[in-house]
């Protein structure tokens, strides 16, 4: 990197608001490159919820990017989320000891280092590892992602749709997968004859898959992910006592082996946010930082139709505040369409050892601007802890690429000792709200109790009518005003005056705002699924 290059970088990199420093420029012969203190590379804090990628081969230095970064984020007030598959991330909630590696490093990038811990929330999918249990009901995951961990095709993503369409009509909420088991097998019995009838798009036999492939994955214990009480998304919202940014880690090295659910659990998560968040436009700083681990799992075997829906979420969240940043080894595995709404970008190193390795380094050279390096070259030799940077400016710009030597996290890099992260799981004021299941009555219990009320000669077998509407908002997760009628101002006057103290301390319940949350409107919950885009939405 020349003299000119140097101070290109410079100017490019500098900010009058806050940042995340990722690390100092670096120059000279790939063999004896020479990093520059005085030449910081750094991302902008109003720029996070324009998204980005972190990407590069095993073992390049990823996941520690992705722990500096979220130290950061979180020291300047901003929650994090992400995804623990090796349970390296862990180590955020333990301060680093500064061993002569990483002081080296420090003194290289012109990072005043000392070790720090940061506030992190454990999180456990389905209370399978250590964390607190996140569950979401079956209503709330929603057909079109719930097709996606079946490996449904697109017919039979469709007539899923209709299953959870009759039970949205019929009043039967679906809870957990034995919920959704009781009403394909209702369609399919001679007692649903008549309303499967009725779902003209549903066939017997495709029923039939449907329903085989529920008992399979119900079977491979799935079972624990779906239920109550329901993951609330506003809990990733959090901040510390101290007013730093709670870091929520999901704890996934238990349910490795599920590529398909936790990836796509992870997808539900982010649609969720978007459905509950207001707008806030740009802002000096994103409200969360949701960082996307392995990736091209949520991609893999993925319908054109489920891409597009990936990409309409991305594109229209940063108007909520939320930044997502997607984690994987090349550019490659992302679509073109989310790709290219990623204007911040960490690239470390690659190998080009296969054919395909060399068409991938190839395709990853084109996605940078143009620059003074041979990108081919460099991405190749980058070294542990090295990257090639490239991100948007305060004003919007794509900045230099940067050859950068990354500063060394804070906390400690490795995973935080089991016994202090059990006794931090037990400690969390969110177990009280999510760490006990809880198995209501819904659509399973009410359609057994119906038959059996037919065969006892009372009531009929046949599902209930739609609900009335209840007190939950559009999006299925908040009260409504209780209604006062137009022609008595009087009523309405004692309501404003009483009855917001009275809901406020009920919706305090954190049970109840997972009940409300669950339980929704028809509506709401369609709302909420076309928010995500679901081919039935699309249809009407």
């Amino acid at each position: 990197m020349s003299t000119d290059q140097l101070d290109a970088v410079r100017a490019g990199y500098a900010s009058s608001g806050p940042v995340i420093r990722l690390g100092a420029a670096v120059s000279g012969d790939l063999a004896a490159p020479t990093p520059h203190p005085d030449v910081p590379v750094t991302l902008p804090l109003s720029v996070m919820n324009r998204h980005g990628l972190v990407a590069g081969a095993t073992g390049t230095g990823k996941t520690k990017t992705l722990q500096l970064m979220a130290e950061q984020l979180s020291a300047n007030g901003v929650p994090v989320f992400l995804a623990d598959l090796k349970g390296d991330l862990s180590g955020l909630g333990v301060a680093g000891a500064g061993d002569e590696r990483t002081l080296a490093r420090a003194v290289d990038v012109g990072q005043a280092w000392e070790g720090a811990s940061f506030p992190v929330e454990f999180f456990g999918l389905g209370g399978v590892g250590t964390g607190v249990p996140m569950r979401a009901t079956v209503t709330d995951f929603g057909p079109t992602l719930l097709s996606k961990v079946l490996g449904l095709n697109a017919t039979q993503t469709s007539s899923l749709g209709l299953v959870f369409h009759y039970a949205d009509t019929r009043g039967l909420p679906l809870l957990d997968l034995k919920d959704l088991q009781a009403v394909v097998r209702h369609l399919t019995s001679a007692e649903g004859k008549a309303d499967l009838a009725e779902l003209g798009g549903l066939s017997k036999a495709t029923a039939g898959v449907i329903l085989r492939s529920l008992v399979a994955f119900s079977d491979q214990g799935a079972d624990a992910f779906f239920g109550e009480p329901a993951f609330d998304t506003t809990d990733l919202l959090r901040t510390a006592p101290d007013g730093r940014g709670v870091v929520s880690c999901l704890e996934l090295r238990a349910v490795q082996d599920r590529p398909a659910l936790f990836s796509t659990f992870l997808m539900w998560l982010l649609a969720d946010l978007f459905a509950d968040l207001p707008e806030v436009g740009d802002a000096e700083k994103p409200r969360l930082v949701f960082f996307f681990d392995e990736a091209h799992l949520l991609f893999d075997d993925a319908s054109k139709e489920f891409v597009e829906q990936i990409e309409q979420t991305v594109r229209l969240i940063r108007s909520k505040g939320v930044g997502i940043f997607f984690v994987t080894q090349t550019p490659k595995d992302v679509p073109a369409g989310v790709l290219g709404q990623l204007g911040n970008r960490v690239q470390h190193a690659l190998r080009a050892f296969t054919p395909e390795d060399e068409k991938a380094l190839r395709a990853t050279v084109k996605t940078f601007p143009r620059s003074g390096y041979d990108l081919g070259e460099l991405l190749t030799s980058l070294g542990i802890g090295e990257a090639v940077v490239t991100v948007l400016s305060e004003r919007g710009a794509p900045t230099p690429v940067a050859w950068t030597r990354m500063c060394a996290p804070q906390s400690l890099m490795g995973p935080m000792p089991e016994a202090d992260m059990t006794a931090a799981v037990a400690a969390s004021p969110l177990m009280a709200t999510y760490g006990q299941a809880v198995d209501r009555e819904s659509a399973h219990e009410m359609l057994a109790a119906r038959v059996a009320g037919a065969a006892d000669g009372g009531e009929s077998s046949a599902p209930p009518a739609a609900p009335a509407p209840s007190t939950s908002d559009e999006a299925g997760g908040g009260p409504r005003p209780i209604p006062i009628p137009r022609d008595d101002p009087a009523p309405r006057r004692r309501a404003e005056k009483e009855e917001p103290g009275v809901i406020e301390q009920v919706m305090e319940n954190p049970m109840v705002r997972s009940m409300l949350r669950s339980a929704g409107t028809t509506l709401g919950r369609e709302i909420t699924r076309s928010i995500f885009g679901t081919a039935r939405r699309r249809r009407r």
